[in-house]
């Protein structure tokens, strides 16, 4: 396969599943913002949850000044001219899959084409008129839709694999990223935040929800979230889809499929991360400091996607 499809059918998939996360933190942040705040004290509040985990604060502030629930929810969802919003992720994706239409199949393609269409016609009206949930959820439904359409229609091929790195590489990324916002939120305040309290009850909630593993704690855990439970469960346990260390395995496996010797680098990364999160207890992690453990690890993930693409995606 020529390193040029390749790279498409990876950011295809990629920006897709960012599109999604975008969606999820979106629609997490917002209904948490319309609860009484005690966060970081330089009025952020949920609401820089996003603008945070996406690293675009300073370019929303230079834009818009100070923090505003309708602005912040039109750079995040249908401003074009913000790379980082899901209008342009899902621009980028189509883009992608046009130029690569020949490896993909009829769903998978028809279903890219049909949601840019329905969001360049969305766009006009605005999110607000839409409605914020309904809006990410239709994100949502159209993520899931197209990886439905791609397990069930493509061939098992390298373009398959691609398109599974894409995926996981972004989800683990987000996963990552998700908790530390929390720590960069709170600062020194996390750590005496009271597990049992309607407070950090709600804060956990609404991390689970966001990256849909709520179901998968109540069905391991009892009681309440707390910290150890939560670090356990989204970084751990590779029976959670959005858990680290399920796209990790997803990524080491994917990548020793990958025939030839230049991907060396990377399966060597994949398979130590792999084999770290296998044999790391949740005690370790939160022996070391969750916010260093979760800095550390976003660090490995990037050099990771360096070494993919160094592999097999760059164009000589």
């Amino acid at each position: 396969m020529l390193s040029r499809t390749a790279s498409d059918l990876y950011w295809m998939s990629r920006s897709l599943e960012r599109a999604e996360n975008l969606a999820r933190m979106l629609d997490i942040s917002y209904s948490l913002s319309l609860m009484p705040q005690a966060g970081r004290g330089d009025g952020l509040g949920e609401l820089a949850m996003p603008l945070l985990i996406t690293g675009t604060l300073d370019a929303y502030l230079n834009r818009h000044g100070e923090l505003h629930a309708e602005r912040l929810l039109h750079f995040f969802a249908l401003d074009a001219d913000n790379p980082a919003s899901i209008y342009s992720c899902l621009g980028t994706a189509r883009s992608n899959a046009h130029a690569v239409r020949g490896r993909i199949t009829a769903d998978m393609w028809e279903n890219i084409n049909a949601t840019w269409l329905e969001i360049r016609e969305l766009a006009p009206q605005g999110v607000a008129h839409y409605g914020i949930s309904r809006f990410c959820e239709w994100v949502k439904q159209r993520s899931h839709l197209f990886r439905g359409a791609t397990f069930g229609t493509i061939m098992r091929s390298d373009a398959y694999r691609f398109i599974r790195l894409g995926t996981y590489i972004e989800r683990a990324d987000n996963t990552l990223r998700m908790l530390d916002a929390r720590f960069d939120m709170l600062g020194e305040e996390v750590e005496e935040v009271d597990d049992r309290s309607a407070r950090g009850y709600y804060q956990w909630s609404a991390l689970l929800r966001a990256l849909s593993s709520f179901e998968a704690f109540a069905e391991v855990y009892r009681g309440s979230p707390n910290t150890r439970k939560v670090s356990e469960l989204l970084l751990l346990r590779a029976d959670v889809p959005r858990s680290l260390r399920a796209c990790l395995e997803e990524l080491n496996a994917m990548l020793a499929s990958l025939p030839g010797d230049n991907g060396l680098p990377a399966q060597r990364l994949a398979a130590q991360l792999d084999a770290r999160l296998r044999y790391t207890h949740v005690d370790e992690v939160l022996e070391e400091g969750l916010h260093l453990w979760l800095t550390e690890f976003i660090q490995r993930v990037r050099q990771l996607a360096d070494a993919i693409y160094c592999s097999y995606l760059e164009v000589i």
